[in-house]
């Protein structure tokens, strides 16, 4: 280091230590700086206070800020990110004698800077921009100045790297600049609008890169910046949403012209003029740079949504204009229908959007009566029946709808028109995106034909649209069955041969049939939408000679081959005959017979295979305990290997062994079982089917919890949730029981009219209060129950003649998290139904 460089260096160090002197408050970790007016008085000081700041080299050869700050304590080192706060200073104590001492503190530091600029004067230029020159900061500063401090920001060039810059915070921009100089040179500009947005600093992106990070998006820039510091990411992030959040909301012209034309709607001429004097509201050719409605430049939802291939909704709107284009040439329009629908239900603002381009692109077309424009038309009427629109837009298309139906009566646009009308009338959100088939059917505005299945292998058609709800449906099976009648309450459910849910009132069914076709088919059963009983109310008013009674005849009989009707093993044999005798009639030998696990519950012959006291040697579990002296672990190398792999293939052959030995048992159980149910339908020749079926239902009646709907549950024995046991919940018109699994007595029972309340308590869990007693229930069947006892105290009211003439379950699926209050009167109140999902 040359001479005079070194003395410069001296002086430095020690005018440096003198500040810290004078200043010596606690060092603070955050390299941020304050700079508005409150801030720089907060502590007393006026406005002569000093702040010098400067760049240093670190250890990675990259700049990194570095402070002195005489209202923050001592100048440190921040580019290193260490915060070991160590003072910056090599300490020549010989050269205390340049500034003798003053009892005037003012007068002592102006000595101090004034000797730093006289230093600064004598040093190589290569040197003058360690320090920065800031002696009358407080007086000249910007008062509208926020935040200012070092920051790296992330660079794009032929690689990614970072670079650190001075920035400045102010009330209408963030700006960064070279160097912290007065009158440095400015290198970038992002100015704050309203729809800016800043993603904060996550553990993730620290935890990869060692920095806490916070991205501002802009119009035209995005500016990733980094700090080693989380505090102070935190203070720039909530300082530049706080400017964000003053800015006045930003209109674009399209939503200027929406209001033009809300306000002249009966004006004819003035509309008219408007639309031929501002290009942005019709049909173009020519690709649309900017969205029509304003959308943040960036937010948390597109971070959320990125992982679906998503860009920010800026830039989707966007693209979905130039799909929207390419209807007019695709042969088949389905497939781009479909991405847009989809797009605009996984990034809701983006219906509103998609409703003004198509306003737009149906409004002054060259050619409107061609099968290109009436693509438009087409989409629209499918977004019409999927998605409704926010007031102003729905306003907007109204009006629209109204214009083209008086510029084209009797047109196809008139049709359209006049059906997506009617369409927003009834439209709620859909769940799902409507599927292949009913995008065929909307784009010709008919109806979708829906089958309907019920207990035994009977179906109903029917015609529904997308608004039709799973209530419609309900009503119109109970007049095409004939069921208005009856006192028991039904449902539709979604099922296949191993799994069935209840389908809530208000649930739309083309969504249901959407999920349903995109569920997997199983090898052995098909997904369908089946009516069934729901509550059985009164199961001694059904007519022998009814429908009813064969859907209840047909759900008792599920109820025991999935094992939830609890009999002896000889009554189970005699309901399986039965079976057989109404389904085929008479015993032959050239009847088909249904295989036993469609007779039968499987339980039952697994059970017979554990009833021997000894099990066979060949019954043994594979893995048995190791030999006291063997080994844990074989050493390694070859033989070791070998010697393992040997033990190995022997346990894995004496588990196939005992596999094939179990699965002959089994099957010679199973015929065992079948043989005697063969004897057994033998002797019910000349039973007809409706006397079969009575005899069926007076054994299963024996059962004094018939009709009710069994769960499995973890029931607690201790309210502390410490001890559980398996059982059975059952819920009927008149009480819930608890069972156990397989006997036929309850272990207790609870009518409606000592239950105080039942809900969710967390989850999982399920709460049932009866007098002064606590009942919980871990269970995965949460929603099915709430819907099932909802379902029975609204059947109860309503036949007490105080409800509504609703015949499915209830008018929805959600269930509220918390308790349902039931007064303490012998017969509960209709519960309303919650609006919160678990």
């Amino acid at each position: 280091m040359p001479v005079q460089g070194f003395c410069w260096f001296l002086c430095c160090r020690q005018g440096f230590n003198l500040l810290g002197r004078d200043y010596g408050e606690k060092e603070e970790e955050e390299s941020f700086e304050l700079r508005n007016k409150e801030d720089l008085t907060r502590n007393g000081r006026g406005p002569l206070e000093v702040t010098l700041s400067q760049p240093t080299r670190t250890a990675n050869g990259t700049n990194g800020p570095l402070r002195l700050s005489s209202d923050r304590g001592p100048a440190r080192h921040t580019g290193d990110g260490e915060g070991d706060g160590r003072r910056i200073g090599w300490g020549l104590e010989s050269k205390m004698d340049l500034f003798p001492p003053s009892t005037d503190s003012t007068k002592r530091r102006w000595s101090v800077i004034t000797y730093l600029q006289h230093s600064l004067s004598e040093v190589p230029d290569e040197m003058k921009s360690l320090i920065i020159e800031k002696s009358k900061m407080g007086l000249e500063e910007d008062p509208e100045l926020l935040v200012k401090g070092w920051l790296f920001r992330e660079v794009r060039g032929s690689w990614i790297k970072q670079r650190c810059y001075w920035f400045v915070l102010s009330q209408d921009s963030l700006d960064y600049y070279s160097s912290s100089e007065r009158g440095a040179r400015r290198l970038g500009t992002l100015v704050l609008t309203n729809l800016c947005s800043v993603i904060w600093p996550d553990k993730q992106t620290f935890k990869e890169t060692g920095y806490w990070s916070i991205t501002v998006y802009g119009r035209k820039h995005c500016y990733r910046l980094y700090t080693k510091h989380f505090n102070e990411a935190v203070h720039w992030a909530c300082a530049v949403q706080k400017v964000i959040d003053t800015k006045a909301p930003v209109e674009t012209p399209t939503q200027l012209l929406i209001r033009d034309i809300e306000e002249n709607k009966f004006n004819p001429e003035v509309v008219d003029n408007m639309y031929q004097h501002n290009p942005i509201l019709k049909h173009t050719q020519s690709p649309l740079y900017a969205p029509l409605l304003p959308f943040p430049y960036s937010s948390l939802e597109h971070t959320y949504h990125s992982g679906k291939g998503y860009a920010t909704v800026r830039e989707e709107a966007v693209k979905l204009f130039n799909c929207l284009q390419q209807l007019e040439c695709a042969r088949d329009p389905v497939p781009l229908i479909q991405g847009v629908l989809q797009t605009c239900l996984d990034l809701r603002p983006l219906r509103d959007e998609v409703y003004c381009q198509l306003v737009k692109q149906t409004s002054c077309t060259p050619q409107p009566h061609t099968a290109a424009h009436l693509r438009y038309w087409q989409l629209l009427t499918c977004m019409s029946c999927t998605f409704q629109p926010g007031p102003a837009v729905l306003k907007y298309l109204r009006f629209h709808l109204k214009r083209i139906q008086s510029q084209f009566p009797e047109s196809e646009m008139d049709n359209y028109a006049s059906f997506i009308g009617e369409a927003l009338e009834k439209t709620r959100c859909r769940e799902c995106v409507p599927s292949w088939e009913e995008i065929q059917v909307l784009m010709g505005r008919q109806e979708m034909l829906c089958t309907v299945h019920y207990p035994g292998p009977g179906s109903c058609q029917l015609h529904i649209s997308s608004h039709t709800t799973a209530n419609e449906v309900v009503r119109r099976m109970l007049e095409k069955l004939g069921l208005k009648e009856s006192r028991n309450t039904f449902s539709l459910f979604e099922q296949n041969a191993h799994w069935e849910r209840a389908v809530g009132g208000s649930t739309i069914i083309a969504d249901i049939l959407t999920s349903l076709s995109a569920k997997e088919p199983d090898s052995d059963s098909q997904w369908r939408l089946c009516f069934k009983l729901y509550c059985l109310l009164d199961a001694d008013a059904i007519s022998v000679d009814s429908i009813e009674y064969l859907f209840l005849f047909e759900q008792c009989h599920e109820m025991v081959v999935r094992g939830q009707l609890p009999a002896c093993e000889e009554d189970l044999q005699t309901l399986a005959a039965l079976r057989l005798q109404s389904v085929i009639g008479d015993f032959s030998t050239h009847s088909p017979c249904p295989p036993l696990d469609e007779l039968f519950p499987g339980h039952m012959v697994e059970a017979r295979l554990l009833m021997p006291p000894c099990a066979p040697p060949a019954l043994l579990p594979a893995t048995q305990p190791p030999v006291q002296g063997c080994p844990q672990r074989f050493p390694g190398g070859l033989l070791g290997g070998t010697l393992w792999n040997h033990t190995a293939t022997a346990a894995h052959k004496q588990k196939v062994e005992q596999d094939l030995r179990l699965r002959s048992r089994l099957k010679e159980e199973a015929a065992a079982i079948m043989s005697t149910i063969v004897e057994c339908w033998k002797g019910l020749a000349g039973y007809s089917r409706r006397d079969s079926m009575t005899a069926y239902l007076t054994i299963a009646r024996q059962w004094s919890g018939f009709g009710c709907t069994l769960y499995e549950v973890d029931f607690y024995i201790s309210s502390t949730g410490s001890f559980s046991q398996k059982l059975w919940l059952g819920v009927a018109a008149t009480c819930v029981s608890l069972y156990r699994q397989g006997e036929a007595e309850a272990l207790e029972s609870f009518p409606y009219g000592q239950i105080c309340s039942y809900g969710v308590s967390d989850s999982n869990t399920f709460k049932i209060t009866a007098g002064d007693r606590d009942l919980l229930f871990e269970t995965t069947k949460l929603t099915e129950i709430m819907q099932l006892m909802n379902a029975y105290f609204s059947a109860i009211r309503r036949q007490r003649g105080r409800g509504d003439d609703v015949v499915s379950i209830t008018e929805g699926t959600a269930i509220e998290v918390g308790f349902h209050h039931l007064p303490p009167t012998p017969t509960p109140t209709l519960l309303q139904l919650p609006s919160h999902p678990v």
